[in-house]
């Protein structure tokens, strides 16, 4: 009776735990626009034109800042976002992009190896160049962007593991 009992209140509070692990996950950041692209930018850099005007919401590694005249470019490594859009960035790269900035950007701010979140609009895409290597770069014109932090990048992480294993005791 007391197996019976214990497979029954397990069985009822497994489900109330996942859903209180997924609560725990924080909400994203920018509301996606319903024509919002979703493919990575490696993709679009292969027809742009394809993509054009439609907004994005793009994140990765920022690789530098470069500030000009009455703008400011961050070159991005993309990932992959995950349901909040921070950047995973344990999963492979999917591509770089620039992201235009009006006005300054402080490099501080935006640090090189930072993970990134931005959402904008595509404008076209540029040549240029990965060490040696031709590169075609989607450009994203940002309305908004979020550096993020450690702790955020932890935020909503589950810290609870399962797992068998054996012991030993010495006494």
């Amino acid at each position: 009776m007391r197996i019976r009992l214990a497979y029954i209140v397990f069985r009822s509070a497994l489900p109330v735990t996942l859903l209180a692990l997924a609560a725990c996950a924080p909400a994203p950041i920018y509301k996606a626009a319903p024509d919002a692209i979703s493919a990575p930018p490696s993709q679009v850099a292969q027809s742009p034109e394809q993509f054009a005007n439609r907004p994005v919401i793009w994140g990765g590694r920022i690789v530098g800042v470069n500030n000009l005249a009455d703008h400011s470019e961050v070159e991005i490594l993309a990932y992959p976002l995950d349901s909040s859009q921070r950047p995973r960035a344990n999963d492979s790269g999917s591509g770089r992009f620039i992201a235009v900035m009006p006005g300054y950007v402080e490099s501080l701010d935006y640090p090189a190896g930072g993970l990134i979140t931005v959402s904008g609009q595509l404008n076209g895409s540029r040549a240029g160049k990965v060490g040696q290597a031709d590169y075609v770069f989607p450009l994203v014109q940002v309305g908004q962007s979020h550096v993020w932090t450690a702790d955020e990048m932890n935020k909503g992480k589950n810290n609870v593991h399962f797992g068998v294993g054996v012991g030993v005791g010495i006494r």
